[in-house]
């Protein structure tokens, strides 16, 4: 028995095609140095491993190929995935680099994505995202009323606001502020597309890494924060301040 793949008045169809928003970590290469990079990296990673882990990635290859002519993409891509990352992407290469990503299954970013500002110190840029929604949707606020349990993670384009415990193992993500009425455990990071004003709000800060506009700390950096204070985060000047409420 035939069926009719645009037949889909009786039944759901079986796939579907939709926009979605997520940061990817943007890796940045300013200087071509392969010992360096990997000894970098692996200085990046052992400060969050498990944010890191399996983590897709970007390469910006902008301000290396003005100061480099030879760059050697497989060593590159090598290294990189030797740190446990999955490479879904390059920008800002020559068309050679291009050409070589292809070959190698590699996606490569528009031309016009790769203009953007000099990166910060211990900044996860976020990678351009498609999304196809409203200016309303993307202003408004998400309120999520339970636990946001392990492995799961949460978007909002605009505010976020838990009303619960945000656990272990855990990622939320948000455009604007963050709002936990709860323990947070797991990851927070706010002004995800660029938004340096964003602030997080917190009744008891345990977590495994929080971040603004790609500054971030993590636990390791938050021993000297007594549990079961509210505090709120925010930038000042690039650095991440944390002060009691």
């Amino acid at each position: 028995m035939s069926s009719n793949p645009q037949n889909t008045t009786t039944q759901r169809p079986v796939l579907e095609l939709k926009s979605s928003s997520f940061t990817v970590p943007l890796l940045v290469l300013n200087k071509y140095d392969l010992h360096l990079i990997s000894d970098q990296l692996a200085f990046k990673v052992q400060q969050a491993p498990e944010f890191f882990k399996n983590s897709p990635l970007i390469i910006d290859l902008d301000s290396l190929v003005k100061s480099t002519k030879e760059i050697d993409l497989k060593a590159l891509f090598g290294i990189v995935r030797n740190h446990n990352f999955i490479l879904v992407g390059i920008r800002g290469g020559k068309p050679e680099h291009n050409i070589i990503a292809n070959e190698l299954g590699i996606p490569v970013q528009s031309a016009t994505q790769t203009n953007r500002p000099t990166p910060k110190p211990q900044k996860i840029e976020p990678a351009p995202v498609i999304d196809q929604q409203s200016d309303n949707e993307k202003n408004q606020t998400k309120i999520i009323t339970h636990p946001v349990r392990s492995g799961q993670r949460v978007y909002a384009h605009g505010d976020l606001i838990v009303l619960s415990q945000v656990s272990a193992g855990s990622e939320i993500m948000a455009e604007g502020n963050i709002h936990i009425y709860g323990t947070l455990r797991g990851r927070a990071l706010a002004g995800v597309q660029g938004n340096n004003n964003s602030r997080i709000f917190c009744s008891d800060l345990q977590a495994e890494l929080v971040s603004i506009d790609g500054i971030y700390k993590i636990s390791d950096d938050l021993n000297d924060i007594s549990t079961g204070k509210p505090v709120q985060l925010f930038l000042n000047e690039q650095n991440l301040v944390i002060e009691y409420l």
